[in-house]
C-alpha cells in the first residue's frame, strides 16, 4: 500500500513539475519582445518545413519583403501587413500571411498587451 502511494505521488509530482517547467515565459518588455519575434522568425523562415512548402509552389520567388507582425497576449500573430516588397506575387504574399497568421510564439505577453514587430526579410 505505501509503495502504491509513493508511486501514485512520484506520478503527480513529475506530472507538475513538468506542467511548470513546459510554460511558456511571459515577456514584459518591448524590446524583448521584439528581439525574441526577430529571432524566432529567423528560425522559421530557415526552417525545412517552411522551405519545403515555398519551393513546392514558389521555387523561383526572391526579394524583399517588410511586414508588420502583431503579436497578442496568448503568443499568437494577429495580423500580418506588407508593408513593402520587391515581390508582386499576391499568390506568394498571400501564401506567406497564411503561413505567419498560424504561428504561434514560444511565449507570452502580459494581459491585454500587444506589440507590433516590423520584420525584413529576404528570399
Amino acid at each position: 500500500m505505501k509503495i502504491r502511494i509513493a508511486f501514485v505521488f512520484l506520478v503527480i509530482t513529475l506530472f507538475y513539475s513538468e506542467t511548470i517547467w513546459s510554460q511558456r515565459p511571459v515577456l514584459t518588455d518591448e524590446e524583448t519582445v521584439s528581439e525574441m519575434v526577430t529571432t524566432e522568425m529567423h528560425e522559421v523562415f530557415q526552417s525545412p518545413d517552411f522551405i519545403k512548402k515555398k519551393n513546392k509552389k514558389f521555387s523561383e520567388i526572391t526579394g524583399n519583403m517588410t511586414i508588420d507582425i502583431t503579436v497578442i497576449q496568448s503568443g499568437k500573430v494577429a495580423t500580418f501587413f506588407k508593408v513593402d516588397s520587391t515581390i508582386k506575387d499576391i499568390d506568394f504574399i498571400n501564401f506567406m500571411s497564411e503561413y505567419i497568421l498560424t504561428h504561434k510564439f514560444k511565449f507570452k505577453l502580459e494581459k491585454k498587451k500587444r506589440y507590433k514587430i516590423r520584420y525584413n526579410i529576404s528570399f
